[in-house]
C-alpha cells in the first residue's frame, strides 16, 4: 500500500470494485480513476473513489471482454481478445530439466486437479481413474501439477494413494512460467477452473476443463482448443449463458472426462497422422 501511495499514477483501472481495489485507487493518486458504473450499486462511499464510470458489468460478459471494455475511456478500443504467452527460454529449460529428472520422455498429459477454492475440487477416486486411464496408453505419461498449500496437497495426496501405479508429481516443483512451459509442450491438460486453463489458452495446448461452481460463459477459453465438462451432462458444453446455475462439480463423471480426453488426443493423433 504504501508503495503505491509514493508513487505518481495518471489513470487507475479498478478492474475488480472490491474494498481493496478501492482503497489501493484512492492511494494512486490518479487524475483518472475508472471503474463500472456497477460500483455505485454495491457501495455509494466506495463509489466516490472514482471519476471515471464505465456502462458494463460483468454479468453479460466475458472476464476479458469486460476488462477490455473498462480500457475504453483511455482510448484502446480496438484491441485483439486473443490470449498470447511469450516464454523465456530459461522458463522451456527448467521445464525440460524436470522432465529429465522425472523421466518424463513421452509425450504427456498433465492434471491439474487443484484450486484454491475447495468447492472446485473434483472426487480423487475420478481423478485416479482418469489417470489411469491415460497411463493405460503405453505410449503417453501422465504427469501431476499443483500448488503447495496444505489443502492441495491433502488433494493431491489422496488422488495419487488411489492411482494403480505411482505418477509424476511435480507440484510445488514449478514457478508459474516454468508451469506454463510444461503446460505448452503437453499434449492435453485436464483441469479445474483455474490459473493453468488460462496458461494453456495462452499456449495453445489442448484442454479438458471441469466447471462446477463457476459459470463457464465468464471464464472458459476462446481461442484453444477446449472441451468443458459442467454437470451431468456427459457431452461437452456447447452452448453458455450469463445466468447458470452453481452446480456442483460431483455431477461431472468419470466417463464424460474421459470421454472429453479421449477426443482431443485422438484429433491430435489424427493431425499428427495427416
Amino acid at each position: 500500500f504504501l508503495a503505491v501511495a509514493g508513487q505518481k499514477f495518471d489513470c487507475c483501472v479498478d478492474f475488480t470494485r472490491n474494498d481493496r481495489s478501492a482503497f489501493l485507487a484512492f492511494l494512486s493518486g490518479a487524475r483518472r480513476r475508472i471503474v463500472s458504473y456497477r460500483v455505485r450499486d454495491q457501495s455509494r462511499r466506495r463509489a466516490r473513489v472514482y471519476n471515471d464510470f464505465v456502462t458494463v458489468r460483468m454479468r453479460d460478459m466475458h472476464t476479458v471482454d469486460y476488462h477490455l471494455a473498462l480500457l475504453g475511456p483511455l482510448g484502446l478500443s480496438d484491441v485483439s481478445h486473443a490470449l498470447h504467452l511469450e516464454l523465456s527460454r530459461t522458463a522451456y529449460e527448467k521445464a525440460n530439466a524436470l522432465r529429465r529428472d522425472w523421466k518424463i520422455t513421452k509425450p504427456y498429459v498433465i492434471f491439474h486437479p487443484g484450486s484454491a477454492r475447495r468447492e472446485k475440487f473434483w472426487e480423487p477416486q475420478r481423478w485416479s481413474d482418469a489417470i489411469d486411464h491415460v497411463r493405460s496408453n503405453s505410449r503417453i505419461s501422465a504427469v501431476l501439477t499443483g500448488g503447495a498449500s496444505r489443502v492441495e496437497q491433502e488433494h493431491l495426496r489422496e488422488i495419487k494413494s488411489k492411482t494403480l501405479q505411482p505418477v509424476a508429481d511435480l507440484s510445488e516443483k514449478t514457478d508459474l512460467l516454468t508451469l506454463a512451459a510444461l503446460i505448452g509442450q503437453a499434449r492435453l491438460l485436464v483441469t479445474v477452473d483455474s490459473a493453468p486453463m488460462h496458461l494453456a489458452a495462452a499456449t495453445q495446448t489442448p484442454q479438458v476443463i471441469l466447471f462446477g461452481p463457476t459459470n463457464p460463459f465468464h471464464w472458459r477459453p476462446r481461442e484453444s482448443p477446449a472441451l468443458i465438462l459442467q454437470g451431468e451432462s456427459t457431452a461437452p458444453l456447447t452452448e453458455f449463458s450469463a445466468v447458470r446455475p452453481r452446480l456442483p462439480m460431483g455431477q461431472i463423471s468419470t466417463d464424460a472426462v474421459i470421454g472429453a480426453m479421449d477426443s482431443l488426443l485422438s484429433s491430435h493423433a489424427a493431425a499428427q497422422s495427416s
